[in-house]
């Protein structure tokens, strides 16, 4: 995976998520309302804030993001450390056979055999319009401590960070 440095400065905590954590669930919304969420491997963030998937055209998730005024959620989670990422954005779809060949991997081969003349190989490009994250301490006796003394003393300073970035 590509991330790159970051041009607006506050989304360089949410690229060093996204890359450390590579896996999203993506939220569309369905025809009837009901919300949809599915794995994605992140392929890039970009310098601009925008985040590179592989999809199928033939996707219901595409058809869902393109209705719904493409508004999508992609979640990232590391339960283990107790960090959390929620990205709300845009999705569009985009045919750039040069972009797709410098975000080729072999891990996609399995979902498009044809590999990248495949005619139903697209690009999800999703720009962020805010995201919010959560970072726990880095070792469990941080963590320990941060709940003890939040318990104690009704502080929660020693938990770790939330920052919410509105772009």
């Amino acid at each position: 995976m590509d991330v790159q440095d970051q041009n607006y400065g506050e989304l360089q905590e949410v690229a060093q998520l996204v890359e450390e954590i590579k896996f999203a669930m993506m939220t569309t919304e369905e025809e009837d309302g009901t919300l949809r969420s599915r794995p994605m491997s992140t392929m890039q963030m970009d310098a601009a804030g925008n985040l590179w998937f592989f999809t199928g055209l033939s996707s219901p998730k595409v058809e869902e993001a393109q209705k719904n005024h493409r508004q999508v959620n992609l979640s990232y989670a590391r339960p283990d450390k107790q960090d959390y990422l929620s990205i709300s954005g845009t999705a569009e779809i985009e045919r750039d056979k040069e972009k797709m060949r410098s975000l080729w991997t072999p891990w996609i081969k399995p979902w498009f055999p044809a590999g990248l003349d495949d005619p139903d190989l697209v690009l999800l490009k999703v720009t962020i319009t805010e995201a919010e994250y959560w970072i726990a301490p880095g070792s469990t006796v941080k963590r320990l401590y941060g709940l003890a003394k939040g318990m104690m003393t009704g502080n929660t300073d020693a938990l770790g960070d939330n920052r919410k970035v509105v772009m």
